[in-house]
């Protein structure tokens, strides 16, 4: 099949399911689509051509955590009875998702799972991924379609994720731009300082950015902190020990306070060195002395390091610059669904 033809059986991404039919390709990411939907006595109804986004991040997302997370987060926000659907009922309903702030259209995959959950469609306007400006704002971004009160029930959620994974995307892509103006060829890292149930969420942010998520958890690579070593006796013991269990797969990254630490911490086998709370004058001169006895160590610099003082730490010896900042000291963006009066 050629870039020109389509699968007319094709479930495209944000169809939820539904057996969708491309007519026109009309840009990257963008199709043009005619989609139908199968009412209970078995007529098929279609809905008005829509354009429908897809974003090739969501493919890494494991879909069964996705749904799993998505029911947690609805039974939390309403755990027993929903008095306020008495009002609205099973209407079927058209609403709109608004963009009331600058910044990065992210969380895409999450909102679509919410309302795909309680029944409802979800149509793009706009791929993830986009920085809205605020000249484009209030900006409509995207269609939901459903029974009201499936609409509203996921509407808290559905935002909830959406301000937050854009507010991590929009930060750390600022934090990112600032470094490729300086020529910097490093990359830009987030923490495992993450919101408890949020971390997916988090870190899938964090990507969308073009941000590195750092490990996701302690079991993808082993981080030997201050009191790991303090409780172990040595750097060394330390390292070794992780080492026969972690064997070859796992990369070990140790976390220290000097350069006479780092060279015992490279000698006894880690792979990666984390210079902590340095100033950035210390850093270059650690970093410095450490490439040129160890050309493929890989350096990472972390602590207190913000978007204000980011360009200091920037340096041709440090490979990762990491910040608690783009997951803890975000300003979210601001959103709201609003239904449509026929």
């Amino acid at each position: 099949m050629n870039d020109d033809q389509t699968d007319d059986n094709k479930i495209l991404p944000h169809s939820h399911g539904l057996r969708s039919s491309a007519r026109k390709l009309t840009s990257q990411n963008q199709i043009t689509l005619e989609i139908h939907k199968t009412e209970p006595n078995g007529d098929l109804v279609s809905f008005p051509n829509y354009p429908s986004y897809s974003s090739e991040h969501s493919y890494i997302l494991p879909q069964a955590k996705v749904a799993s997370l998505i029911k947690s987060w609805l039974e939390e926000d309403c755990p027993s009875f929903d008095y306020a659907a008495l009002a609205v009922g099973e209407k079927y309903n058209r609403a709109e998702l608004l963009i009331k702030s600058p910044g990065i259209v992210s969380g895409v995959p999450f909102f679509d799972a919410v309302f795909q959950e309680v029944g409802c469609e979800v149509d793009w306007l706009v791929s993830e991924g986009m920085k809205i400006d605020a000249a484009s704002l209030p900006k409509t971004i995207a269609l939901i379609r459903g029974e009201a009160r499936s609409i509203l029930i996921g509407e808290r959620v559905a935002l909830n994720c959406m301000a937050r994974c854009s507010g991590i995307s929009t930060l750390a892509q600022s934090f990112i731009e600032k470094t490729r103006s300086l020529e910097w060829n490093g990359r830009i890292a987030g923490t495992r300082k993450t919101t408890p149930g949020f971390r997916l969420a988090e870190k899938y942010a964090l990507v969308v950015a073009g941000a590195d998520t750092h490990r996701y958890n302690l079991s993808s690579m082993v981080m030997l902190k201050d009191n790991h070593i303090s409780s172990s006796g040595n750097v060394s013991s330390a390292v070794e020990r992780v080492k026969f269990a972690a064997g070859f797969s796992v990369k070990v990254e140790v976390e220290c306070q000097s350069l006479e630490e780092a060279i015992e911490a490279v000698e006894s086998g880690a792979e990666i060195i984390m210079f902590d709370n340095f100033t950035s004058e210390e850093l270059h001169i650690a970093a410095a002395a450490l490439k040129e006895m160890f050309p493929n160590v890989i350096i990472e610099a972390s602590g207190g390091i913000t978007e204000d003082n980011l360009a200091s730490y920037c340096g041709p010896h440090v490979d990762v610059i990491s910040s608690s900042k783009l997951v803890q000291g975000y300003s979210v963006v601001d959103y709201s669904l609003k239904i449509v009066k026929e």
